[in-house]
């Protein structure tokens, strides 16, 4: 694993990323490099290792400034754990609160007291806002590890079963001397992997591991108003723990969290529970006044919204209860239109004789801005 590596690259995430989305994106590498799900993989597991070193320096606010300010070099003052040399489920014990929620039930006789609990996953799920406004119900697939039927989950061949550890005598632990035996140091026995049983005959159906991959179809709820980056969680959907700690699999699975994520509409821009709709009207239509029809989300008919006369270009109505569906019902968010003046770019004849015959007698207040026009102004340059 190399310490050169930008952390932030090493998390997939931006600069700017929240404590939260350091957390969530920590979660999710975890997930997917932890060393039960890979065995005998030490790309996998140096993947595992790598974002430990990242999720310990970015999650930490003055390191994080550090590293910010003067990159790997600022950390020399402040160094932190070498988690190149350290063992899984020494990583485990470091970041157990982030393993807990994952469902990691980690390695080792010693941690059996924990209650036996499997793997979260999660699947991301797209729908369109739409759906998002009603609610829907979406068939998912997906592949998570389940407990191999054939072996019932210990690993071994049918008529087999596993024997006692000779290297750790059955504990799923062993003890090392280190600094001149001046104290021990406690790690999963590395011939079991801590469960402290050998199958001498495997499998062959999950070549000894005792869980292999299925395919798994479920119907999902997604309930109206969900927003874009929640969740729905399906309790007990997730993978079973792994082998070294509930070789059984009688442990309770862990959950399957779907990942909403709301693609983006052609008309209508979400805020909150309010939907913004852009609304392209005339020179006339703003000087004059009257009935203008604005989209609906709920409807194919527009809601007719009355602008009186003098009404400038950019500004804003808000129509009560036509906009989003809220998680726990009841009122609904606003509609709230946006009027875009558009000028014409070709005019006929009457239409030009017309329009300088107006232009005669027009007359322009040279001082008169709209409510909080230069706070537009600056929003619209900052994210041009």
């Amino acid at each position: 694993m190399s310490t050169t590596r930008c952390y932030y690259e090493v998390l997939s995430i931006e600069r700017q990323a929240s404590g939260e989305d350091i957390k969530r994106s920590y979660r999710r590498l975890a997930m997917k490099f932890h060393p039960d799900r890979n065995p005998d993989d030490p790309a996998a597991e140096a993947r595992f290792k790598e974002a430990a070193e990242a999720y310990e320096v970015l999650s930490d606010p003055d390191r994080r400034r550090m590293y910010d300010q003067f990159g790997h070099d600022g950390l020399k003052q402040r160094p932190g754990h070498d988690f190149r040399s350290m063992n899984p489920d020494d990583i485990f014990s470091m970041f157990s609160d982030i393993f807990e929620g994952m469902g990691f039930a980690g390695g080792g006789r010693g941690r059996r007291s924990r209650a036996v609990r499997g793997y979260d996953l999660e699947y991301p799920l797209e729908i369109t806002l739409e759906e998002a406004f009603e609610g829907t119900d979406r068939e998912i697939t997906f592949t998570r590890v389940d407990v191999c039927v054939d072996c019932g989950g210990d690993g071994a061949a049918p008529g087999s079963t596993p024997v006692t550890c000779s290297t750790c005598n059955g504990a799923g632990q062993v003890a090392q001397a280190g600094l001149g035996g001046m104290f021990r140091m406690v790690t999963a026995c590395p011939a079991c992997r801590g469960s402290g049983r050998v199958v001498s005959d495997p499998c062959s159906t999950c070549d000894g591991r005792g869980r292999r991959g299925a395919e798994r179809m479920l119907n999902v709820h997604i309930p109206a108003g969900i927003r874009d980056g929640q969740t729905v969680r399906l309790s007990g959907e997730g993978e079973p723990p792994p082998p070294e700690v509930d070789p059984g699999g009688e442990g309770q699975r862990g959950d399957l969290h779907v990942l909403v994520r709301v693609e983006q509409h052609e008309k209508f821009e979400r805020e909150g529970d309010d939907l913004m709709v852009l609304v392209n009207v005339s020179y006339s239509q703003l000087a004059l006044g009257g009935d203008i029809d604005v989209a609906r989300l709920d409807s194919p008919e527009p809601h007719a919204l009355h602008v009186p006369a003098g009404t400038q270009n950019g500004e804003m109505f808000r129509i009560k209860g036509l906009g989003m569906s809220t998680l726990r019902g009841g009122r609904r968010g606003d509609l709230v239109a946006v009027l875009h003046l558009v000028v014409p770019r070709h005019l006929t004849e009457t239409q030009r004789e017309l329009l300088m015959e107006f232009a005669e007698t027009e007359q322009v207040d040279v001082d008169e801005k709209p409510p909080g026009f230069w706070t537009r102004i600056k929003d619209a340059v900052r994210g041009y």
